[in-house]
């Protein structure tokens, strides 16, 4: 089973970017559609945006235009451009595959923005 390993979160002003990576243990070449989800404290984990191995991409309306999903398949990893981020953008961040494969979640990179 892929494991899957999330970084580059941090702690960001209002405004600023963060890039999160996504490192995939095994090929993620034969997942159709890959996945970045988020949980903010006292809520479900959501879907922010998925990429397919064909290249078309969707996005939750709350991110659109201001967060970028893209997927290495050569390197196994995805990736999440997060530009003019907002202190409602502050959850854990998480990869999988969309659909969802539950046995195989990482333990996140946290996002905190805050002035």
């Amino acid at each position: 089973q892929v494991q899957l390993v999330e970084s580059g979160g941090g702690l960001v002003q209002p405004g600023g970017s963060l890039r999160l990576s996504c490192a995939a243990s095994r090929s993620i070449f034969s997942i159709n559609a890959m996945g970045w989800y988020r949980q903010a404290p006292g809520k479900e984990r959501q879907l922010v945006a998925a990429a397919t191995r064909g290249g078309s991409t969707n996005y939750v309306d709350s991110v659109k235009g201001r967060f970028t999903i893209s997927r290495d398949n050569a390197k196994n990893t995805v990736y999440l451009q997060m530009n003019s981020l907002k202190p409602e953008d502050t959850a854990l961040y998480y990869c999988n595959a969309y659909p969802a494969i539950n046995n195989v979640w990482g333990q996140g990179t946290q996002v905190t923005v805050s002035s």
